[in-house]
């Protein structure tokens, strides 16, 4: 009997933003990164998006998709993000909390706001 392969951490982030390119790239070179897909969705054909999530709405925050197929935004994709990197898996178990989240979170919608104007088109 064959087991399904579980599918790997999916991060869908914008690459027409300059810094979230820049930041995505950085964490694609860290050891573990290999075990993590990473999907543009400014350059993707609509399939590399999957389920339940869109374009519009994967374009205006980042979003992960869990080992389980469980989508998460915001904060907390940086959280399981950061968790599926060794090096950065600490960060990721640290701020894994109801308070930290929260302050993550308008932390992130803070940036979003500035974000739009650094956006390409």
């Amino acid at each position: 009997m064959l087991r399904e392969q579980p599918c790997p951490p999916t991060v869908y982030f914008d690459g027409a933003c300059p810094l979230c390119a820049r930041e995505i790239a950085m964490y694609r070179r860290q050891p573990g990164a290999d075990r993590v897909q990473w999907v543009d969705v400014a350059g993707c054909e609509a399939g590399a998006i999957g389920p339940d999530l869109t374009r519009e709405a994967a374009m205006a925050r980042l979003h992960l998709r869990r080992t389980d197929g469980h989508l998460v935004s915001g904060a907390q994709a940086f959280i399981e993000m950061w968790r599926a990197l060794p090096r950065w898996a600490w960060l990721g178990r640290l701020l894994d909390n109801r308070p930290c989240l929260w302050a993550l979170e308008g932390g992130y919608r803070a940036f979003l706001v500035v974000r739009r104007s650094w956006r390409r088109a």
